[in-house]
């Protein structure tokens, strides 16, 4: 069950909105004038008890009809008058608040294709969509309404309690006693909620985690029954996120009746006391009702302060979650923008020391030692990986040679897949180098890399598109021959059963199509922009013997253009390969073609004869078993 990513930390909810500045300040003539006929709107409400003041010390005192309804007429008009500004106040805001909502998601979309790998292995993916929903459409509403109200509210507060003191100032004290205990009960209400709000919002991004897995998991869920284990998983979950909202929902309930109780008492004694003195003859009955009428028109804006400073938190955390992504340092341009690990430490065995030194002996003999695809010393550790770890990856030295297809052979969890990530820089090295025909792919911009060298991963990643818009994915600028071409080369002639073609819509990661038909189309996309460097990792897994055999036909012609490095795990993929590199231990032990690795290697024939140890049941060893496998 996916955590809570980060626990609510200490911080200012203020410092947290003022971030919103940049995407805010485009628009921000549009947002200050709403604003400022909102305050507009909102004062000319405080008129309205001056004009029954007017009535009833005039027209009413003195019994006249005509004077009562031109009262009620400009009462009227002042009503009209303000609808019509705060009509005009969600006119002005709407279309430029939606732009700002819709540039937070672009820059948090944009900034998300360029994290590394790294980071979108460690985040749940429903985090990150409740990020760039649910909590960008709560900063707009935001910006729209309590942002805009906290402003539009303190100044008619502070409006109105002016012409309350202009009318009788000791009556305007009895309402002011209230303002340090309600101040003192909003700062209570901000700490405790603004915790409880970032629960809620991350069990949302839980979630919506476990939604997505269940929709994209379809087939396990059925498959094995089980259906009601995960509606039990989605019901606890979603009776923590109820019981979160409850627990909002009664702190907002607390705030909201001390906000009303404590100013309604303090209207009462004004009423008793402003009764006395009229009584007294001190008052008048006008300046009474006025004064209590704009006391009355100050309820709304002083108890809408609870539920205001309950949406300006939830606004606040949704900031810090959208920031906290954001914040992230992006994948640099080159690896030198960044931060790389020295010489690693630690010094290899003998066994690895006398393989480096093989594969060192080969490049030279094979000419200029930094053509092709060569491997210097590399190694790997992850990033969240402990200090002093293991690495992955220790002290790789291998050169693929100009125009050669080198086969990487090792047993599950050896590192191949992490090797070959390395070269398309999915994860950066943290020792020694990798060089493309001489070149340090440290120096390169990513965009160039990843122009010169194409990937086919062995989990054949598909999306919502056309065939055609999947495979040209892999080559900027390629057209319908070179798509016809690709599609050709993978023996993926099935696109044309389809019944659209290439225009078929293959849905969501693909699903729509087999295994083999995915990982077909996955290979075209690889080979379409005809790359000098292709990895390939384990291409053939999910193919049936008679199309495997059609595809290895047509890839070598593929292969033979092209430097290639390629993940095997059975013979027929590594007979592909001009030569074949044996990783064990994070470490390149062997490098030599099949057969002289079949002769020289027990692991390696124990590797490729599927024997369940170096001699097989029946007597034979692993490397029989292997040559005899190798020429069917």
């Amino acid at each position: 069950m996916p955590e809570t990513l980060a626990e609510p930390t200490d911080r200012s909810a203020v410092r947290s909105l003022l971030r919103l500045w940049p995407y805010v300040r485009p628009v921000r003539a549009r947002w200050f004038a709403a604003a400022f006929v909102a305050v507009l709107a909102s004062c000319l409400g405080l008129v309205i008890p001056l004009i029954l003041k007017w009535m009833v010390d005039g027209p009413v005192a003195d019994r006249d009809p005509g004077g009562v309804w031109l009262g009620a007429l400009y009462l009227l008009l002042l009503g009209l008058v303000e609808a019509g500004l705060f009509g005009l106040r969600r006119w002005l805001v709407a279309r430029p608040l939606a732009g700002v909502e819709a540039s937070l998601r672009a820059d948090l979309y944009r900034h998300l294709q360029r994290l590394p790998v790294a980071f979108h292995d460690r985040w749940p993916s429903g985090q990150l969509l409740s990020r760039g929903t649910t909590d960008l459409m709560l900063l707009r509403m935001f910006l729209a309404f309590p942002l805009t109200f906290l402003l539009v509210n303190a100044t008619t507060i502070l409006v109105g309690f002016v012409i309350l003191f202009a009318q009788q100032w000791t009556l305007g004290l009895v309402l002011l006693a209230p303002a340090v205990p309600l101040m003192v009960l909003c700062s209570l209400f901000e700490t405790k909620y603004s915790l409880v709000a970032r629960k809620a919002q991350d069990q949302v991004g839980d979630l919506t985690t476990v939604v997505e897995e269940s929709v994209l998991g379809i087939r396990i869920v059925k498959g094995f029954g089980r259906n009601r284990s995960q509606a039990q998983a989605f019901r606890a979950l979603a009776q923590r996120l109820r019981g979160t909202e409850l627990h909002k929902a009664r702190l907002l309930a607390w705030i909201w009746a001390l906000i009303t109780v404590i100013p309604e008492l303090a209207i009462g004694a004004a009423l008793v006391l402003g009764t006395i003195e009229v009584a007294d003859g001190g008052l008048s009955a006008g300046t009474l009702v006025a004064f209590l009428s704009t006391a009355l028109a100050l309820r709304w804006p002083v108890e809408s302060i609870g539920f205001l400073l309950a949406m300006s938190q939830e606004s606040a955390t949704a900031a810090d979650r959208y920031f906290e992504v954001m914040d992230v340092a992006e994948e640099p341009s080159t690896a030198k923008d960044g931060t790389r690990d020295g010489a690693p430490d630690g010094a290899p065995d003998d066994a690895s020391d006398g393989a480096r030194d093989g594969a060192k002996d080969g490049a030279r003999a094979g000419g200029d030692a930094e053509a092709g695809l060569v491997f210097d010393g590399v190694e790997f550790r992850y990033p969240d990986a402990a200090p002093g770890s293991v690495p992955v990856l220790a002290r790789i030295d291998l050169r693929v040679r100009p125009g050669e297809t080198m086969a990487l052979v090792g047993a599950t969890g050896s590192g191949k897949t992490t090797l070959t990530a390395l070269v398309p820089r999915l994860h950066d090295l943290t020792g020694g180098r990798i060089l493309l025909d001489g070149e340090d792919i440290a120096d390169l911009e990513r965009s160039r890399l990843r122009e010169l060298v194409s990937v086919a991963f062995e989990e054949p990643t598909l999306f919502s598109a056309t065939v055609g818009e999947n495979v040209l994915m892999g080559a900027e600028g390629a057209g319908e021959e070179e798509l016809r071409r690709a599609l050709s080369v993978a023996q993926a002639d099935f696109v044309d059963d389809l019944p659209h073609g290439v225009d078929t819509q293959v849905g969501e990661q693909g699903l729509s199509l087999s295994g083999g038909q995915r990982q077909r189309l996955a290979l075209a996309r690889a080979v379409v922009g005809r790359p000098r460097f292709l990895i390939l990792d384990d291409p053939l897994s999910a193919l049936d013997v008679h199309t495997e055999a059609l595809v290895e036909a047509a890839l070598r012609r593929v292969l033979e253009g092209t430097t290639a490095l390629v993940v095997a795990h059975r013979p027929s993929t590594v007979m592909l390969a001009d030569r074949v590199a044996l990783l064990s231990g994070g470490r390149i032990s062997a490098v030599g073609t099949h057969q002289e690795l079949l002769r020289t290697h027990t692991e390696y024939a124990w590797l490729m004869s599927g024997a369940q140890s170096p001699r097989s049941a029946d007597g034979r060893t692993a490397v029989a078993t292997a040559e005899e496998g190798s020429t069917r």
